[in-house]
């Protein structure tokens, strides 16, 4: 088999119903599956896949694994050169997956790329806007601060051609990420610890420390509605992004930078945190202290981690970290693009 496109699924019966559909019309590719891998949903999405997508193979596991171990438990259990990981609120174009599987072929250093990802809400309209969980592509600054081609913390840009190329990333968005499936398995995948958000960015860095590049494939396009799962403003997602984000620094920075980037990351995660008390979000204040506490709680066990992940690096600072930083820029440069 030559690609696998694997769609985790929990409790995500509407989006199945709504965007399966495309994603099965427009993968009719020779060596090409389309896998749904259902992490223990309570609703009828299994029913769903069986009466209506008799043609999609259905892996079935008994609890919610998170995004991070739901897609290694189903990418365990493929077999194909490539997976493709995608979202289920995603709609697929007709002409989406031959340009990142061309690509793929014809660079072999390149791990893992994705499409330029633009917002489902635009899909009627012109110019689209991009999508603000990978756009045309993900960045990161030397602090740990991700951001995009086309996304800079919560602005999120219109796509007017202006990303054209297929520039080396530093990660590529896990709502739609083709990665080879033996060097998938071979760095052992995505971070079950995690269990959600940040996983794919960890995966890119983790890649990158061995050699291989990151890439946006801009002449394939999907349409995603991003925060199907857990809303942008909801605090649970704030403590996985801090907590995350932590332990994702703690496992591949090298010592030399280690403890500048802590020291700065201690004083500035407080001063969000308190931003968003006096600006009255209680939850998010609590959720981002709890990640700091947390992180901490889990540093004993990434202490293994880390000394086996930066025992194989080959390249200690990936090229691709931005040398400036998103919060000086944004706020004060007002380099909001």
């Amino acid at each position: 088999m030559r690609c696998s496109v694997v769609i985790l699924n929990w409790n995500g019966e509407k989006w199945l119903e709504q965007f399966l559909p495309s994603v099965v019309e427009f993968t009719q590719q020779k060596d090409v599956e389309v896998v749904v891998a259902d992490n223990g949903s309570t609703d009828r999405s299994v029913l769903l896949l069986r009466e209506s997508f008799p043609d999609v193979r259905l892996i079935c596991f008994d609890q919610n694994y998170g995004f991070a171990e739901g897609y290694n438990r189903a990418i365990a259990q493929v077999d194909s050169e490539y997976v493709l990981l995608l979202n289920s609120d995603v709609a697929v174009t007709k002409c989406w997956l031959d340009p990142l599987l061309e690509y793929m072929d014809k660079h072999r250093d390149v791990a893992a790329a994705q499409p330029k990802i633009l917002s489902y809400a635009t899909i009627n309209e012109q110019p689209h806007k991009f999508e603000h969980a990978g756009a045309a592509g993900g960045k990161i600054d030397w602090l740990g601060y991700p951001y995009c081609r086309g996304r800079k913390l919560s602005r999120v840009e219109y796509d007017n051609l202006q990303y054209k190329t297929s520039d080396d990333l530093f990660w590529a968005s896990g709502a739609c990420l083709i990665v080879r499936t033996d060097l998938y398995k071979q760095l052992g995948g995505l971070d079950k610890h995690f269990f959600a958000h940040m996983e794919e960015i960890d995966l890119c860095w983790r890649m990158q420390l061995r050699g291989y590049r990151i890439a946006c494939v801009t002449e394939s396009e999907v349409y995603h509605v991003g925060g199907g799962s857990l809303n942008y403003s909801s605090p649970r997602k704030t403590y996985l992004n801090f907590r995350n984000n932590l332990l994702m620094l703690y496992k591949n920075l090298p010592s030399d930078r280690l403890w500048i980037v802590f020291f700065l990351r201690f004083l500035l995660d407080y001063l969000a945190a308190f931003q968003m008390l006096l600006t009255g979000q209680l939850d998010n204040f609590k959720a981002v202290l709890k990640a700091r506490v947390n992180y901490h709680k889990l540093h004993g066990l990434y202490k293994h981690i880390r000394k086996e992940n930066l025992a194989c690096v080959k390249v200690k600072y990936p090229t691709s970290i931005s040398r400036s930083t998103l919060l000086i820029d944004y706020y004060l440069r007002r380099k909001t693009t």
